[in-house]
């Protein structure tokens, strides 16, 4: 049995990665629902906490059924985000989490993220400050190292351990990289069979089929597997993969009918949560991903992406359902 703090995730979780702009509530559930173990919130800027920014506060929404979930948050002050950790603990998650992976300049450049891989006492000393600033398990996510001279994450595992974090996640590249390369789980295998390191180690990067989370779950040796990009328009990935681990054989993949319901679905939820223009906005990224590979689809999308109607959209949908049903009677 995996556990972070007193939460029970099983014998071998897996995790939704906080991704900005994607995994959001509405998201979220339909990743619950398809068999996500633990996901967390979009990052959340402490400056952007402190200053009440109203994008930053709504990021806070959690629901019961989304349990058991974190908070992540980001930051390149000390003093703000032990600050911002004591508002994130009364929105009542049921872990804090840190951001010292996300790679893109305007994170990084303003001495978050992954930027504190440049400064490892600096990252010591912030884990520390939000450890004490909350009574809920904290956990860390991050990546390699800076670079491929700084591949340090067997130090900075040791460390944050040493100062009272329950859990690390680690994306399998440096920051330098981005997303680019193939992901090193070697580094992370290694963090694992640390016989210092007693926590629980979760890999990420580069999963996006049920043989590839096997594969990696037997020879590197990790508690669970995060998922990130992956699971984007294709949340039966988590029972998929699930499915695969325990019988070998696989699960037939969603038909038009189970991709339309989740993807109304999570429209509904996405309007629901950020009103009729954003939830109609915010699902524009999705559709083309519900939709992966079927013939002949681009009109639709098309439509999909420039509708600023739920009932249109909606009626699209009912059309795709027609359209391809008929393709495969003909």
């Amino acid at each position: 049995m995996v556990k972070i703090g007193n939460i029970e995730l099983g014998s071998f979780p897996l995790l939704l990665a906080p991704m900005e702009d994607v995994s959001d509530p509405p998201f979220r559930a339909v990743c619950k629902e398809n068999g996500a173990d633990l996901m967390y919130t979009e990052f959340i800027s402490s400056e952007g906490l402190i200053r009440d920014a109203a994008k930053s506060v709504q990021k806070l929404d959690i629901f019961e059924y989304e349990r058991p979930i974190g908070i992540q948050l980001f930051g390149s002050s000390i003093e703000t985000m032990a600050s911002c950790t004591e508002i994130a603990t009364q929105a009542g998650p049921d872990l804090i989490d840190i951001n010292y992976g996300c790679p893109v300049k305007q994170v990084a450049c303003k001495g978050a993220g992954a930027a504190l891989l440049q400064d490892i006492p600096k990252m010591v000393a912030m884990t520390k400050a939000v450890v004490d600033a909350t009574n809920l398990p904290v956990t860390v996510k991050t990546r390699l190292g800076w670079d491929e001279s700084t591949k340090n994450i067997e130090d900075v595992a040791e460390r944050l351990q040493d100062i009272g974090i329950q859990a690390l996640s680690i994306h399998g590249r440096t920051r330098v990289q981005m997303y680019k390369g193939e992901a090193n789980w070697e580094l992370i295998a290694k963090v694992k069979n640390n016989p210092r390191i007693k926590i629980p180690i979760f890999g990420n990067g580069d999963i996006d089929t049920p043989e590839k989370a096997l594969e990696y779950k037997n020879r590197y040796g990790v508690d669970g597997i995060m998922i990130g990009r992956a699971t984007i328009g294709y949340p039966w990935i988590f029972n998929e993969i699930k499915h695969f681990i325990q019988t070998g054989t696989h699960l037939d993949p969603p038909n038009l009918e189970e991709r339309i319901r989740v993807c109304q679905s999570h429209l509904d939820f996405s309007i629901r949560w950020k009103g009729n223009h954003g939830g109609i906005v915010e699902m524009r990224r999705h559709y083309a991903n519900y939709f992966r590979g079927m013939d002949h689809f681009k009109p639709f999308r098309s439509r999909l992406v420039t509708s600023h109607s739920y009932e249109e959209i909606s009626q699209i949908l009912r059309e795709i359902a027609e359209h391809y049903q008929t393709v495969v009677h003909e």
